[in-house]
């Protein structure tokens, strides 16, 4: 199973010596809670036609709560975000245990694991990149990748050139807003459709849903319903 197989990992030393020690050490808010401690898999529905790709797992929200974006303060701007465009069927997620449940969504990180300084090495996002494959690949319905900040947009676009779909001779840079046509649609967008009509799959970039981000005005909750609204109309 694969899930299984995603939080038994042991393959980055650095990573695995971190979420453990932040597991044991905890901060007083959790003190008395238990950590996960371990790498976070993906969740949501499998019939999903939009993929979020994070970053990974906060230190003590998904490291915690071991469900992604759960119980951290990205977490509250995100399930807000998906509750206002009708893909989560509550605002809030605290617990592994608190009835949340996505519709046409789901979601994964480039790193499965806590990382210090919310920063993973090259090489760790490399060691992850088979998890996000296979996990992609169980999702046959996905048309919109939708990036949370640089590092996952790489992860998306490394995605696809390792399965032949990269529509591209220089590599595509992260920006905010970007939209980058994949396979049939990019074949429609050469032959001239409207911009933003061409059908099949897409790779949408946002800031992350950060504190840094969305605490400071980068990112606000109007700027990330912006992307939603196309996330939406490009998977239908």
């Amino acid at each position: 199973m694969l899930q299984r197989d995603i939080s038994r990992c042991r393959a980055c030393p650095r990573l695995v010596s971190w979420r453990e020690e932040v597991a044991r050490t905890k901060v007083a808010r959790f003190r008395s809670a238990p950590y996960w401690g371990a790498p976070v898999p993906g969740f949501g529905d499998p019939a999903a036609r939009i993929l979020i790709v994070g970053l990974a797992p906060a230190a003590h929200g998904a490291n915690r709560t071991g469900r992604m974006f759960t119980g951290d303060r990205s977490g509250a701007f995100l399930f807000a975000a998906l509750h206002r465009a009708g893909f989560a069927n509550q605002a809030r997620s605290d617990s592994r245990a608190d009835g949340l449940a996505l519709t046409e969504v789901y979601i994964v990180a480039s790193v499965r694991c806590a990382p210090p300084a919310n920063l993973p090495k090259p090489d760790e996002v490399a060691r992850c990149a088979p998890f996000l494959d296979a996990e992609i690949a169980l999702l046959p319905r996905v048309r919109v990748f939708l990036a949370l900040g640089a590092i996952a947009w790489r992860s998306c676009v490394e995605h696809l050139e390792r399965r032949g779909q990269a529509p591209w001779t220089r590599r595509p840079q992260f920006s905010h807003g970007a939209a980058l046509a994949i396979g049939d649609a990019a074949r429609e967008a050469a032959r001239g459709a409207a911009r933003g009509a061409a059908r099949g799959e897409w790779l949408l970039g946002s800031y992350h849903v950060s504190q840094q981000n969305t605490q400071t005005g980068r990112l606000t909750p109007a700027m990330f319903d912006e992307i939603l609204e196309p996330a939406r109309r490009r998977a239908s």
